[in-house]
């Protein structure tokens, strides 16, 4: 999270490789964190709203500030938002329904996530280096985009899917 004000603005003042680095940095720094959890066992409630909390947060602010200087169109930015906006108000209203929860993220999350991270670091690499072509760049927000509304609807699903048994189970229950 700490790294996510100086990505914005290196981005916006045209430092492109040293926001790749930065960008980078926050990648290793993550997965650092995450293994060492794993490994040492140090996990806490805390750590598991955190961890995920930091990730979205880089990738989003970082989509908003490519969005910001032209670099993701804004259709782009407005799905993965919208995504998230779903997955947000769904969560929000399975815990009022349901409860607490631990929310997981699915496979099809996990390759969206890749995706993003892919498409931020060849864009910026891309304006830093100039290296790639145009129609991979195009390809890149056509890969994000599909990914995201794969990974919207797998959630809608996987999620209200869980709802609806555990709706079920309560009114068997109840009957």
């Amino acid at each position: 999270m700490v790294l996510v004000p100086a990505i914005v603005w290196l981005l916006l003042h045209d430092f492109y490789a040293e926001a790749l680095w930065v960008f980078l940095l926050a990648g290793i720094s993550d997965g650092l964190d995450g293994f060492l959890a794993r490994r040492m066992n140090w996990r806490s409630r805390l750590g598991s709203i955190l961890d995920p909390l930091a990730d979205k947060l880089l990738l989003v602010v970082s989509y908003f500030t490519l969005a910001w200087i032209g670099l993701v169109p804004d259709w782009l930015l407005a799905a993965i938002l919208l995504r998230d906006f779903i997955i947000i108000m769904g969560g929000l209203a399975y815990h009022r329904h349901f409860g607490p929860f631990d929310m997981e993220p699915t496979y099809v999350s996990k390759i969206n996530t890749f995706a993003q991270i892919a498409l931020v670091i060849g864009l910026v690499a891309h304006q830093a280096f100039l290296f790639l072509p145009a129609q991979w760049i195009t390809a890149g927000h056509y890969i994000v985009l599909t990914t995201t509304l794969l990974s919207g609807m797998d959630y809608v699903w996987t999620w209200g899917l869980r709802a609806w048994r555990r709706q079920r189970g309560a009114e068997d229950m109840r009957g």
